[in-house]
């Protein structure tokens, strides 16, 4: 008798747990809504795609996501995600923080996310990145493995967060070329269409590799596809950004500074679904694993092991504070 009310007890205490933990995943409807440049533009807003993606594969749990065509789009969107019950909402781009600024206040119950800028609410986790510290790394490997002396940088919008790159990236090549290599630098405009114009991102490739750059470093969402293409045509070499892009043009594109905003998605709707997600910021680098640069199957015949080797031991000492890679958004200077 005993033991058949120890079974009984057993099983509904299972039952309960199954109740609960059924109705915590019943609560976590997790949605995306992408910053211009489109869903697959190869870099960020794909990466935040392969996060949830990962979520779902591991959890079960589907996603909502939508690609937005104008910025006059984004505070309706966000209100009807909000009001649809979606939680968390994951928004990718700091063009998001006004709308969403307003969004968490009318929605205190829903859970948001938004990448790449800090917006000070309750119901907020504000993801952003030390990019001057991966773009370091690249800023490296590009001084080791360039045979001009020159190298370039091809940015997208030009705001403070893209020069963040273009400043760390120029550190890491002064760094390991004791100040001798020379970068050229361009930003492709100072609108929002400036993501999404791979011609223009071709064009000022170009133009550096006629000014002698043998390497350019694209930092700007679909439009550095155009730059990749442009190195690979002219049988140059291109640093990829955000996502691991070496696979698109194997052997032209040195290496990529990943910024593993697929890995802070993951953790995001992770953290809703097991109910440890927290507000506030959250700033991560090289220690926190946030940024690195990319060695695979389809860079190894170009990263050299001195590049790779040059590469590893600056990681170390920025982790370990040896080096200190200047934050441009500090100050809005980039040291000479």
């Amino acid at each position: 008798m005993a033991g058949r009310k120890f079974i009984a007890l057993f099983s509904g205490l299972a039952a309960a747990a199954l109740v609960s933990a059924a109705a915590l995943a019943a609560d976590v409807k997790p949605a995306i809504i992408y910053d211009l440049g489109g869903k697959f533009d190869k870099s960020f807003n794909e990466g935040v795609y392969n996060g949830a993606l990962r979520f779902k594969k591991d959890t079960g749990i589907d996603f909502r996501d939508l690609e937005i065509q104008n910025d006059a789009q984004r505070e309706q969107v966000l209100r009807k995600f909000a009001k649809d019950g979606f939680s968390p909402i994951m928004t990718v781009g700091f063009a998001w923080a006004t709308a969403l600024g307003k969004i968490a206040d009318e929605y205190p119950q829903t859970k948001f996310g938004i990448i790449d800028m800090v917006v000070d609410k309750p119901n907020v986790q504000s993801i952003v990145f030390k990019e001057q510290e991966g773009s370091f790394l690249v800023g490296v490997i590009a001084a080791k493995t360039t045979k001009t002396g020159k190298v370039g940088f091809v940015g997208g919008m030009d705001i403070p967060l893209i020069s963040k790159f273009e400043c760390g990236y120029a550190q890491g090549v002064k760094y390991a070329s004791d100040g001798k290599d020379e970068v050229f630098a361009n930003m492709t405009g100072t609108t929002p269409a400036a993501w999404n114009d791979p011609v223009k991102g071709g064009e000022l490739a170009k133009s550096q590799f006629d000014r002698g750059a043998d390497i350019v470093y694209a930092a700007a969402g679909a439009t550095g596809q155009g730059v990749l293409k442009a190195a690979a045509d002219a049988d140059k070499l291109a640093i990829g950004v955000d996502s691991d892009q070496d696979y698109l043009f194997p052997g032209k594109v040195l290496t990529s500074m990943v910024k593993h905003v697929d890995n802070a998605t993951y953790k995001d709707f992770m953290d809703a679904k097991n109910g440890t997600w927290k507000p506030g910021i959250q700033a991560l680098g090289l220690k926190e694993g946030g940024v690195d640069f990319a060695v695979d199957q389809w860079n190894q015949g170009v990263l050299t092991p001195e590049a790779k080797a040059a590469a590893d031991a600056a990681k170390a000492d920025i982790i370990s504070g040896k080096i200190e890679v200047h934050d441009y958004m500090s100050d809005n200077k980039c040291p000479d």
